[in-house]
């Protein structure tokens, strides 16, 4: 029997667009937009970041320096975080249900930049009960490091958490450590196999 609900961010909750930050970036830098994320790859900044290693001020200014910005640190902020777009896939009446009802947790790979900006916009994330932030447990999927923690903070076997995540390879990690986890495709998909173990939220 299911009591957890775990849920990845990107793609899963909230549907974002990496071009539409590289193309902001361009305006800003002159740096054509396919050149920047091979400027940024070359780096491990991303995953520092990413892993609570860097402050914040200290991401922007090292990247402002790999592609030579002049911008404020506000302004990098709301050109980072322009890449979510505005429609959840998930419809926030069914989180809220859910919530009620089992433990509700969010499991992401994210920076404190761009989770900031997704809480003071998206609604849905106060029906959380807990978040595991790769930036906050300094563990990227797919580390087991990451999943152990969710499962402490759900406060139930692996085997009775539903993870679901677009990345299969961050499916497969979750699965390695006892959860049930399905790669997401569609909301519909995941209300299927939501139902299908018994899982209600109306």
């Amino acid at each position: 029997m299911i009591k957890t609900v775990i849920f990845d961010l990107g793609k899963v909750l909230i549907p974002f667009d990496f071009k539409r930050g590289y193309q902001g970036l361009e305006k800003v830098s002159g740096i054509p937009a396919a050149e920047i994320p091979k400027r940024i790859g070359a780096t491990d900044l991303v995953k520092r970041f990413e892993t609570g290693l860097m402050e914040p001020k200290d991401f922007v200014e090292q990247l402002s320096r790999i592609l030579d910005l002049h911008i404020s640190y506000d302004q990098f902020c709301e050109i980072w975080s322009s890449i979510f777009l505005p429609d959840p896939l998930i419809p926030e009446s069914m989180l809220e249900g859910i919530g009620k009802r089992y433990g509700l947790l969010l499991l992401s790979n994210t920076n404190v930049i761009h989770f900031r900006m997704l809480e003071q916009t998206y609604p849905l994330f106060r029906h959380f009960h807990d978040r595991i932030l790769s930036y906050c447990v300094r563990a990227m999927k797919p580390s087991p490091v990451i999943y152990h923690e969710a499962i402490a903070r759900a406060g139930c076997p692996a085997g009775e958490c539903f993870y679901t995540d677009d990345i299969a390879d961050y499916v497969e990690a979750a699965r390695r450590e006892g959860i049930d986890a399905v790669q997401f495709v569609s909301c519909a998909q995941i209300q299927e196999e939501l139902k299908a173990r018994g899982v209600k939220w109306g």
